[in-house]
């Protein structure tokens, strides 16, 4: 699992409308609010995603970028994004790869029965690509505005 303190990740992987996304795009630019979802539409997941677009202009404020993050394709984003009106990006990570490489790929149990799956999870990255924080196994109720709190303070 990654840590506080130190670089994050590097990313390059398309968004809803298959526009490529780096995480060097923010570099120097941008703080980023990197979270993971199991998956498009589903109850915990929604209520992350209108929480961030409800709080989207404040993070923005904040100089941050929302992205949230799922094994979903660009169309399944796209049609959460227009059946909801999301204001926030949504990277399509069909492979697995960029849930790998941030350790939210992990075998989880569900009615008895194991199987991998993302476990939700936020990071925040700084402008200088470095791991301010990190949280695994994300509660969505109330999730958005405690991130918005931290990044409020990284200035």
């Amino acid at each position: 699992m990654l840590e506080t303190g130190q670089m994050a990740p590097a990313f390059d992987t398309i968004d809803q409308n298959g526009t490529p996304v780096a995480l060097a795009d923010f570099a120097g630019r941008q703080h980023v609010v990197l979270y993971f979802y199991p998956k498009d539409d589903t109850p915990g997941c929604t209520i992350e995603a209108n929480d961030f677009t409800r709080l989207a202009d404040d993070f923005t404020a904040a100089g941050a970028a929302v992205l949230g993050v799922s094994r979903d394709s660009c169309e399944s984003h796209r049609g959460f994004i227009d059946k909801f009106g999301l204001r926030i990006g949504l990277l399509a990570d069909t492979s697995g790869e960029l849930c790998e490489r941030y350790g939210v790929w992990q075998e989880k149990e569900k009615n008895g029965e194991r199987r991998m799956g993302i476990v939700r999870s936020t990071f925040i990255i700084d402008r200088d690509s470095r791991l301010v924080y990190a949280e695994y196994g994300v509660d969505p109720n109330g999730h958005a505005a405690a991130m918005l709190a931290r990044v409020a303070h990284l200035g």
